[in-house]
This record gives structure tokens, sequence and C-alpha cells, in this order.
């Protein structure tokens, strides 16, 4: 990837709904080249999907929480596929250290987290840890230091 990419990626980043003809105007490259280095960063998976980036405590998903389970062996939520589709799991993470995932997970009340924590259990001990607030929030990706 070079200059021009990561110039495509921060504009897209910003906002996603550009056109190629305003994109292109803010990368100073004409629109056919931009379209052909937005397709082929798509095709390579960098751009891996536009979404809209949504408040979730406007949404109604009031409660959120980092959740520790200590999964080991083949009853891991890692290991099982269901877990990442089940409401409120945000985020599913394998880590190192003293537990085996790492799960960032939000709830409509504290009786869904509850719940969610419930089901959780049947793959080893979980541990959470509330999410009071989180600043800055979503950042966008830059070219990593040379």
């Amino acid at each position: 990837m070079d200059d021009m990419d990561w110039a495509i990626l921060r504009e897209l980043q910003e906002d996603a709904r550009l056109s190629f003809s305003e994109l292109s105007r803010r990368v100073h490259l004409s629109p056919p080249a931009v379209a052909e280095r937005v397709r082929r960063l798509e095709d390579s998976g960098v751009v891996a999907g536009y979404h809209a980036q949504i408040d979730a405590v406007r949404a109604g998903w009031t409660v959120a929480a980092f959740v520790r389970v200590s999964c080991y062996g083949p009853r891991c939520v890692m290991r099982d596929p269901e877990v990442a589709t089940w409401p409120g799991v945000r985020e599913i993470h394998r880590v190192t250290g003293d537990v085996c995932s790492i799960l960032r997970v939000e709830a409509p009340t504290m009786q869904a987290f509850e719940a969610l924590i419930e089901r959780l259990a049947e793959y080893g001990p979980p541990s959470s840890t509330m999410i009071l607030s989180t600043n800055p929030g979503w950042r966008p990706v830059t070219a990593p230091p040379a």
C-alpha cells in the first residue's frame, strides 16, 4: 500500500458514502483511478466492509461490559460460532494470560446482561467489568510507522 491508498482509506473512514467523483477530488486522482484503487483495496480485504457508526446507548443498549471467560479445552467460546451471533455480543477476543477470551458485550437492561453472563458461564467462569465510558471511541486506522 502506498501513500495514495492511505489517503483514500483516510477519506473513506471519514465518510464511506463519498462518491468516486468527490473522493477523487479530495485525493487529487482521476475518478477511474480512484475506483480501481478502491476495488483493489476491497478485493484484497483491506476494506472489509462499509458500516454506519451507531450510538449503542441511544439505540437502547445501555449496559456495556468486558467479560473475561476462562474456557480452555473443547468447550470454549472461541470454538462455538453461535456465541458470536448472540444478541449483545459485540466482540470476542482470544487473549493471552489467565483467561482464554475477552468479550465486549452490550445489553438493554441489567436483567438481560445477567442472562448473557449466565449463558457464558456454560463455557467457564465469567468475570465482568462494566464499561462506564469510552474515550476516544472509534478511531480510523492509519498507516503503521515506517
